[in-house]
């Protein structure tokens, strides 16, 4: 195990270069599998995620190598079976589900199961794939496919707490080589699911409507190789702006993907943090007072689940009373515990919490919970007196590329160091 410790008071000023966006490349990296020919992926995190994703191909056949931000991958040979020691680490690894069927014919998947943000069932994905023609069953845990014939149909992924990304994803993959055409209705409008069509008709594919809720697939018999280029991170990009609002700091984010984060912008307008555009990337900055705010998350273009830790983080040093509703995963606030201990001021109610902006917070032991709370911890440790330790830190790097270095390059005092815990 390992752990931060992070002395707070610092302002931050400089420049970070946001990363390649992790949940592009998981879904990119499945769709590899589509194809025989190799693919050569750019901008490529490097994340314990994207790394057990890897594996995971070379376990289903492909030679893979990676090298600085580039991964190069061939899967001429594809084995149709994953077990559950290889995919329990990560959720995302459910979307090799979709490849394996329309590549072989058949796949046998463990259930990635739940997590600790809440229930993430795939009930979607396999009634998506089902309406494609495959038949699937659940077996001792494993989700069995039989594909067959993939043909085209029209079919709606909307579901209680929106649109399924990873639905879409996979269903769309899929799509690609079944006969003839399909129709997704309600499919997930998020910038990660626009790159990943992207990607698949840069490999041959003919989708249109990409980046709305309906996107129409002309099957085509095979797919071949190519050369892509990641988006950068949103989220990322997010959390290092809050970095920048919760010290009264300065950063230039590099590459930051402005276009895809005018929620997260302007919200941080309206609490009186500084956004400017500049010819290579955002700037972020604050002067004065960080004001009260409320948030309630929503699919894409919507305020995005994956910054309401943060923004909670941000909350706890504003001025006034903040309220903050998570509707995609109601149960995401176990970071409310961990801010607590800080000293922050916070009432829960369910799917809702009211934070009570104090003047300043107070370091402690805290432990990290998933890979969004995570970041918001790391985010009240920049802003606490004397000294935050945070515990179990291989959350964070699940989604977050050296962001310890990061911080440090741009006057953080923060260091990784062993923990027993």
């Amino acid at each position: 195990m390992e752990k931060f410790i992070i002395k707070g008071g610092n302002p931050l000023s400089g420049k970070i270069t946001i990363s390649g966006s992790k949940n592009s490349a998981l879904p990119i990296l499945a769709a590899t599998l589509l194809t025989p020919e190799e693919c050569v992926i750019h901008r490529v995190p490097n994340l314990s995620d994207i790394r057990y994703m890897l594996e995971i191909l070379k376990f289903l056949g492909a030679q893979v190598h990676y090298d600085k931000g580039t991964v190069r991958v061939k899967n001429k040979i594809v084995n149709s079976t994953a077990p559950y020691d290889l995919v329990r680490k990560m959720r995302a690894s459910i979307c090799i589900l979709g490849p394996l069927i329309a590549r072989c014919g058949k796949a046998r998947v463990s259930l990635p199961g739940g997590c600790v943000i809440g229930d993430r069932p795939i009930d979607l994905h396999i009634m998506g794939l089902q309406k494609l023609g495959a038949d699937i069953e659940i077996i001792k845990g494993d989700v069995v496919a039989h594909g067959g014939k993939l043909q085209g149909t029209s079919i709606n992924l909307k579901g209680k707490y929106g649109s399924t990304v990873l639905g879409t994803d996979n269903v769309m993959m899929a799509a690609c080589q079944a006969e003839g055409t399909t129709i997704i209705e309600g499919a997930a409008c998020e910038p990660e699911v626009e790159d990943l069509a992207h990607f698949l008709s840069a490999m041959g594919a003919k989708i249109s409507g990409m980046g709305t809720q309906r996107l129409v697939i002309e099957g085509i018999k095979e797919l071949h190789g190519c050369e892509y280029t990641i988006i950068t991170d949103r989220i990322e990009a997010g959390t290092f702006a809050v970095a920048a609002a919760m010290t009264k700091g300065n950063l230039l984010l590099e590459q930051a993907p402005v276009q895809h984060m005018k929620s997260v912008l302007e919200k941080l307008k309206d609490c009186g943090v500084s956004i400017e555009i500049e010819n290579t990337g955002l700037r972020v900055s604050r002067s004065g007072p960080l004001r009260a705010f409320e948030i309630v998350t929503a699919a894409y273009p919507g305020f995005p689940t994956d910054m309401q830790a943060q923004f909670c983080a941000m909350a706890t040093i504003a001025e006034g009373t903040s309220k903050v509703v998570e509707n995609i995963f109601p149960n995401r606030f176990m970071h409310i515990s961990e801010l607590k201990r800080l000293g922050a001021n916070i009432e829960f109610y369910q799917s809702e919490v009211i934070i009570h902006g104090i003047e300043r917070l107070s370091g402690a032991p805290v432990m990290a919970s998933d890979l969004r709370a995570s970041a918001a911890l790391v985010l009240a440790g920049l802003v606490a007196e004397n000294t935050t330790e945070v515990h179990r830190v291989y959350h964070i790097d699940r989604g977050y590329e050296k962001i310890d270095q990061k911080l440090s390059s741009v006057g953080a005092h923060i260091s990784r160091v062993y923990s027993k815990i």
